[in-house]
Order: structure tokens, then C-alpha cells, then sequence
């Protein structure tokens, strides 16, 4: 029995896309080992958002060779689909495949037998057309579904759409019997995840459904405490989908709303679909209709022509803005795509001193927030992660709680009320049923 070994860079929807693939082999008759563990293959599923990611796709096959010297190397994500070829030159590594191909590269590479080169199967994108059900079970307290893959959009310093390719998704009929089949198992909690969840209801180029249909429809599966929206665009978050959330018993007040930038002038450049104007109306309604519920906002920094005028008018945006936490990213140049040929490149010293700063502001933001929720009742699952003889779990409003280990408690939804805040920023509380302090 060879034993293979997954490694996973980037955004949940890859962890959720790993997760399937890893069980495709398990179907095989391959056993999962830890990286560490000597495997005889690694799949490392890689991500192309940052340039960050790329090189971090180098190291990891660096490591995987001095772990394991004669196994086989296997590259899989964005980064493959966008840059086969300079992949496959990587020292270490014997295949490449690209977004068409990496649910199959169990039959392509059947018996992964170490070749004197690379091999290579990557497809133009628009062969990447058919939609592939993922969701991870690593973690039993909550599960990443896949619901739609690839976009549509054009923002001009997004490579994804040449990565993953059009948006396409999965029906409501099989994501129901998918989430049946999760509810069966001892997950509490499912997150839906997509490139542009949102945008859900196109199957073949034509939209049949939309994001709505699918909440409703996922509200009524039994066995599912929570049900969690992992991102959203603000020109998809409708009034009918905040009013629905408002009022669902399974589906959580969090929403992850990307902004990138408070400057119209930015939003323009990047070419988004909105002006801050509808960023705005969306955070006010959904501070309407549910005081409590917990917005996270992504924000890149340092877009070219982006001047110091124009940042710090996003910095006071932000700072005005009822929002939880930040999300920042430090814009880096990708190829093939309009940012990188725009003038006023940023200096990276510039750059960097900008997302320290929101980085700052996005604990302010978080420690607020919980500040606001002090004395508040809520419910807590609880996950399987120890450290320092303590464990963690997230409130419905995304609000991230330590308690004393208990395995009794381990996923479980159990009943707090919010006392305090530590000294490492984390929410204590108190045991609302027996009334004892989880610290």
C-alpha cells in the first residue's frame, strides 16, 4: 500500500477541493500518511493569488524531497493551471496538472512512477468547464462545501478567472444530497465556499438558479446546527438574502463582504462592480437586521496609482466603517493581468507600512467588536484545538471563545454568556448551564 501525503496552500475552497482528492486515493487503496511520514507521493494543491504563494510552492517541494527523496511530487491549484511549464522545471517535481485535470490525476498518474522529466497535463482554461463536488471532513466540527467554482468577473489584478475559469456551479439537488450525507457524520457546522459564491446558478454558461434558492433550500437540512457563508461580493449580497439570514435558525449573522478599497477612484482601477456607496448600504443593512452579526471585510493595499490621498481615505473609510475585522492583502504584480501594466507602482517599503497600519486597525476593529458583545448570551462550538491546555470555538457571530480542555465539550454547541476578554485578545465566558467559569 503506498502511502501519499497533501499539502495545501491558499483559500478554503482548496482545502475543500484537497480533501475530495485525498479520498479519491483512499478509494484507490493508498493510504494518508502526514507529511512527514515518509510518503511514497505529495500533492501539493497550490494557490497563485500572492506572489507569496508561489514561492511558498518552491519551499514545499524543497521540504518534501528531504523528507522523502525518492517519492513522487505531484503540483495541483492555480499556481499549476497558470505556470505549468515553470512548475515542471522545479527541481523535485514529476507532474503538473492544471485545473481540468487534477480530479482524474489518480488515472492519469496511475501508479506515479518517477519519469526522467516532469510531466505535464494542463489544458487551456475553458476546458475547465465541468463542476466537481468538494468538501473536506479533516475538521468533524465544521466542513468546507464547494458550491461554485471559477468567475466570471474581470478585476483587473485577478488571476483567478485565468486559474479556474468561468463560473459554474453545482445544482441544489446534489449540494442537498451533499449536505444530507455530511449531516450524517459528526460535523456541526457547514461553511459554503466558492471563487465567487455569490454568483451561484450558472450550470453550462446559463443561470438556472440563484444564491438564494440555495440558502433556503440548505435552511431545511436536518442535521446541520450552523450553515456559514464564507465570502460574498457586495453587488451579490441582496436585502432578500440579509433578511433571510436574519431570520434563519441555521444560518449564521457573519458575512465576509470583500471591499479592497474606499477609494472610488481605486475601485474603478481595480474594476470592480461597485462604488463604496453600496458597500456602505450593505453594512448598514445588515446592522439593521442583526445588530450583533460580525462583518469582515477584505482590502488590498497598495494598488498601483493608489496614492497616499487615496489610501488613507480607505484608512478613515474603514476606521467609520461598523465592521469586525480586515482581511489585508499587500498587492503584488501578477502576469497576464491589466493592474500589471498600470502606472504609480507603489514602493514595497509603501506598502508594507500600509497594511501595518490596517493591520493595526483590524485589531481595534476585533477587540471592539468584542467589546460590543460583553454580557451577551451565545453559543459556542467548540473545535478540536488544544493549545496550552486550552481549547477554542467560535460563537454564531464568528466571536473565537477559550476555554480550560475539555474533551466532554468538544464539538458541542454550548451555551455561554460572553464575561471578558484576555489578555491575548481571545473572549472568556460563562458556563450559562451550570454556571462556571471555561477558564
Amino acid at each position: 500500500m503506498k502511502k501519499v501525503a497533501f499539502y495545501t496552500l491558499g483559500c478554503k475552497l482548496n482545502f475543500s477541493e484537497t480533501s475530495t482528492i485525498s479520498r479519491k486515493f483512499e478509494e484507490k487503496g493508498y493510504q494518508k500518511v502526514d507529511f512527514t511520514d515518509r510518503p511514497d507521493i505529495f500533492i501539493i494543491n497550490t494557490c497563485s493569488v500572492t506572489e507569496n504563494a508561489d514561492k511558498k510552492c518552491r519551499k514545499i517541494v524543497r521540504e518534501a524531497r528531504s523528507i522523502s527523496p525518492d517519492a513522487y511530487v505531484a503540483i495541483i491549484g492555480c499556481y499549476a493551471q497558470l505556470k505549468p511549464k515553470e512548475i515542471s522545471e522545479i527541481p523535485g517535481v514529476d507532474a503538473v496538472l492544471g485545473a481540468a485535470e487534477k480530479f482524474r490525476l489518480v488515472e492519469l498518474l496511475d501508479g506515479f512512477v518517477r519519469q526522467p522529466e516532469a510531466v505535464v497535463y494542463a489544458s487551456d482554461v475553458e476546458k475547465a468547464n465541468t463542476f466537481n463536488t468538494s468538501y473536506s471532513i479533516n475538521d468533524r466540527t465544521r466542513t468546507f462545501l464547494k458550491v461554485q467554482d471559477g468567475c466570471d468577473y474581470s478585476c483587473s489584478f485577478c488571476t483567478i478567472p485565468l486559474a479556474r475559469g468561468s463560473s459554474r456551479s453545482d445544482s441544489i439537488e446534489n449540494i442537498l444530497k451533499t449536505a444530507r450525507e455530511i449531516a450524517q457524520t459528526e460535523v456541526k457546522e457547514i461553511v459554503l465556499t466558492g471563487v465567487n459564491t455569490g454568483d451561484f446558478g450558472i450550470r453550462n454558461g446559463k443561470r438556472e438558479e440563484h444564491f438564494i434558492d440555495l440558502i433556503q433550500a440548505l435552511d431545511t437540512v436536518e442535521g446541520i446546527d450552523r450553515f456559514r457563508v464564507s465570502s460574498i461580493e457586495p453587488n451579490l449580497l441582496t436585502d432578500e438574502i440579509i433578511e433571510f439570514v436574519a431570520q434563519s435558525n441555521r444560518f449564521v449573522p457573519h458575512f465576509h463582504v470583500p471591499l479592497q478599497s474606499g477609494s472610488n477612484k481605486i475601485l474603478k482601477l481595480m474594476r470592480r462592480r461597485y462604488q463604496r456607496e453600496l458597500y456602505t448600504s450593505r453594512v448598514e443593512k445588515i446592522k439593521a437586521s442583526m445588530p450583533n452579526a460580525c462583518i469582515g471585510v477584505d482590502v488590498i493595499v497598495g494598488f498601483p496609482g493608489e496614492t497616499q490621498e487615496d489610501f488613507l481615505e480607505t484608512y478613515q473609510y474603514l476606521n467609520e466603517l461598523n465592521i469586525a475585522y480586515l482581511h489585508v492583502f499587500t498587492y503584488s504584480e501578477r502576469d497576464n493581468t491589466l493592474a500589471s501594466t498600470m502606472k504609480g507602482r507603489v514602493p514595497e517599503r509603501e506598502r508594507s507600512e500600509r497594511s501595518r497600519m490596517l493591520h493595526i486597525l483590524s485589531d481595534k476593529k476585533r477587540r471592539k467588536f468584542y467589546e460590543d458583545n460583553l454580557g451577551q448570551s451565545a453559543a459556542v462550538l467548540f473545535e478540536n484545538d488544544i493549545e496550552d491546555g486550552h481549547m477554542h470555538g467560535f460563537t454564531e457571530n464568528y466571536i473565537r471563545v477559550t476555554a480550560k480542555y475539555d474533551p466532554v465539550l468538544i464539538n458541542e454547541l454550548k451555551p455561554v454568556r460572553l464575561t471578558h476578554i484576555n489578555e491575548k485578545g481571545l473572549m472568556e465566558a460563562e458556563d450559562l448551564a451550570e454556571e462556571i467559569l471555561l477558564h
